[in-house]
């Protein structure tokens, strides 16, 4: 696999000379700390992802990290195409978008009150009526939306044979979806309750948001014996900055002002596949020639894994 050196952008002084100084007594420091002999190669950077790497992972948000608007208003949208609720919902959820996609934050109020309502929409449902209604609506309202920057992000590190999650507050069912279509392992996301097969209209726990985002990669981590500074994360929001604060190598895509801060200040890579508009109003450049690819409690999230 061909070097991703777009993963990890060099700085070069003025000269050749210089860097090649700056690198040499780098390297050297390097050496005398660890007490090593071995010698390195070249200047170049370790290639990103690793290929073979199996303690290496990554884990995607998926609202406007992955995918333009929030995944739990589009499923909303396809509800109310097969009358799940009247057009006084629909309007609730049609604002809601709005502000996403005009805000481009995650505003709690707003996300939980889309939470709230489709919870009672879907109390007395069948999880397996709702699992292929989601199927058909991906199809109709998702598909076209994913970004195709983050996408080949997600495809680099499958073609380097590392595993890769979804990790986001929507609905479990709707996360597996994506994650299955887009060919990733698996996803966690927001577990609703329910008995016998059928939705109660209640969360398992609390949603998969901010701090328990963290908490759940943490576990997962543990359970599949990942290390966690092998590994990546990325997200456009500050709420996600404790998950990219846990790996080795977080990245700030499509990021909020909050987190476009924070990711400078610590030196984060940053990504913004939006339209070039709307990346000067957060001050980063929009990124160009992106080739399109086809296309946290145990008791909050559920681990679906991808049919081998």
């Amino acid at each position: 696999m061909a070097a991703l050196g777009w993963l990890t952008p060099r700085r070069r002084s003025a000269t050749a000379r210089s860097v090649l100084a700056g690198e040499a007594a780098a390297e050297a420091a390097r050496k005398l700390e660890a007490g090593s002999a071995a010698a390195e190669t070249g200047p170049e950077e370790p290639e990103f992802p690793v290929v073979g790497d199996e303690r290496a992972a990554a884990f995607f948000d998926l609202d406007n990290t992955v995918m333009q608007g929030a995944a739990l208003f589009h499923f909303g949208r396809g509800l109310y195409k097969r009358k799940f609720f009247e057009r006084r919902e629909l309007t609730r959820f049609a604002w809601q978008q709005a502000w996403f996609r005009l805000a481009g934050v995650e505003d709690p109020e707003h996300m939980q009150d889309a939470r709230d309502s489709a919870l009672s929409i879907v109390k007395g449902h069948r999880v397996s009526e709702l699992m292929s209604i989601g199927e058909e609506i991906y199809d109709e309202y998702m598909a076209d939306r994913i970004w195709p920057g983050t996408r080949s992000l997600a495809q680099a590190h499958l073609d380097a044979g590392q595993r890769v999650w979804l990790v986001t507050a929507a609905p479990v069912e709707t996360a597996t979806i994506i994650a299955r279509r887009l060919g990733l392992t698996g996803a966690l996301g927001t577990v609703a309750e329910s008995v016998d097969g059928v939705y109660t209209g209640r969360l398992v726990g609390e949603p998969l948001h901010g701090p328990a985002k963290a908490e759940a990669v943490r576990a997962l981590a543990a359970a599949e014996g990942l290390d966690l500074a092998r590994c990546a994360a990325y997200s456009d929001s500050h709420n996600d900055i404790p998950m990219l604060s846990l790996v080795g190598h977080p990245y700030a895509i499509n990021p909020d002002t909050k987190l476009r801060k924070h990711a400078r200040a610590r030196d984060w890579r940053l990504r913004d596949y939006r339209t070039g508009r709307k990346a000067a109003k957060v001050g980063i450049p929009a990124a160009a020639g992106v080739g399109a690819l086809a296309g946290g409690t145990a008791a909050a999230v559920a681990l679906h894994r991808r049919r081998r």
